[in-house]
């Protein structure tokens, strides 16, 4: 499937838009970057990467660095969809999935709830 940047960037702000007020007021810290591939240490067709601390994993001496980081990944989450609905669905559960690495939830968890 093929969709340019900007219209892929839109994607990732409804993701974003879509979380709930009072999940969205405990993101700390954090910024979401849409990038064309993963890092060339990951697997080719990882859609999406939190790199940070988790918050059930911070302490005192973590706050106020550098922020956390979710990368949300185009081209494999293009390859990955057949059309258009299937994509803003995809990048919706990637966004959510790393949200939730940001709170300390686990892949085995986002799987039960179906996110994974």
């Amino acid at each position: 499937m093929q969709m340019d940047r900007d219209a892929f960037e839109s994607l990732v702000d409804r993701a974003l838009d879509q979380i709930p007020d009072q999940l969205a007021s405990l993101v700390r810290n954090v910024v979401v970057l849409v990038e064309d591939e993963p890092p060339e240490d990951e697997p080719d067709d990882l859609l999406g990467l939190y790199d940070g601390v988790a918050l059930t994993e911070r302490s005192d001496m973590d706050g106020g660095g550098l922020p956390d980081r979710i990368f949300v990944f185009r081209n494999p989450l293009l390859d990955y969809c057949d059309d258009a609905a299937q994509l803003e669905e995809e990048v919706r559960i990637t966004v959510v999935h790393e949200v939730a690495h940001h709170f300390g939830i686990d892949d085995d968890r986002l799987h039960e709830l179906g996110y994974g």
